[in-house]
């Protein structure tokens, strides 16, 4: 049977989750009532990417009322992801939301994968956020690097200018990615090309969900979501005329007919010249109450 994919292209609604909950609700419903079963959302989504913003931060300084719209921002975030997968469990689809997390005094970019049961299937936080975001977010670790087995396919998720990380991709493909999510806020006409080598390149799906802001106090947004398949053709998109849908049916059966002649972790590598290891263990800055050793008496 075909796999439908959803790819959202919408905005949030700057500083209020509340409102954008509800955001994501609609757009689910809507995906669900025209028949996907998994359905992708944009970077940020939850939270809001807040284009255009400085926090009050230069070189060596922070100003009182940066401080105040980072608290403000801080708020906005999410510490607990049950709305999202009620959400999923509502409308009974897989979800991939991009969200902002907070864990403690840190932020993260975070992609959450939400299944039709209402369960938190796992996540994945950015490891390098891009210049300006580094002020406001966290660094992800290799414990959140995983690719998941869903009923539709093996799925995973690089965001947005991780997707310029030749080394994550490998480790992306090393796990035999086939539904490859690539939310993003990058709008530029550079992106699309971007999009169509790693499908090429992983023979594998993409789909990248882009926000379309264009009025509020944050900078536009403006789109470019598209669908890509294994062979780098473009199933959907790229859409510029506003928030919406896309939509495409998928025969997971066409990965294995690409991989014929490219399979980067197969037949088309060379491990006798080239390694990539991954760090995948959880780093902690603390770790209390372990057990002490002591030499025998």
């Amino acid at each position: 049977m075909p796999l439908r994919v959803a790819v959202v292209q919408a905005g949030s609604v700057p500083w209020d989750t509340p409102a954008t909950l509800l955001r994501l609700d609609h757009w689910a419903g809507a995906a669900a009532a025209a028949g996907a079963q998994l359905v992708v959302f944009p970077e940020a989504f939850v939270g809001g990417y807040p284009k255009g913003l400085d926090f009050g931060a230069t070189v060596g300084r922070r100003t009182p009322e940066g401080r105040r719209m980072f608290a403000r921002y801080a708020q906005c975030a999410i510490d607990d992801p049950a709305p999202l997968a009620a959400v999923a469990a509502a409308h009974n689809v897989w979800l991939v939301v991009g969200a902002i997390e907070r864990a403690g005094g840190t932020l993260y970019c975070t992609v959450y994968y939400l299944s039709p049961d209402g369960a938190v299937a796992g996540k994945h936080r950015k490891v390098m956020p891009t210049a300006m975001e580094r002020i406001i977010w966290g660094f992800g670790d290799g414990s959140t690097l995983a690719v998941i087995d869903t009923p539709h396919g093996r799925l995973g998720s690089a965001i947005c200018w991780e997707n310029y990380m030749p080394q994550l991709r490998l480790a992306l493909y090393g796990q035999g990615i086939q539904l490859y999510c690539a939310p993003t806020v990058d709008d530029r006409e550079t992106w699309l090309p971007t999009m169509r080598h790693i499908a090429m390149e992983g023979r594998c799906f993409v789909f990248s969900a882009n926000q379309w802001q264009v009025d509020g106090e944050w900078a536009a947004i403006q789109g470019g979501s598209a669908i890509i398949g294994p062979l780098g053709q473009i199933l959907a998109g790229p859409k510029r005329d506003g928030e919406g849908l896309l939509l495409a049916d998928l025969n997971l059966a066409s990965i294995t007919e690409a991989q014929f002649d490219l399979d980067v972790t197969g037949h088309y590598s060379r491990p006798d010249l080239f390694e990539l290891r991954v760090n995948t263990s959880l780093q902690t800055v603390t770790s209390i109450g372990d057990p002490i050793d002591h030499p025998e008496p």
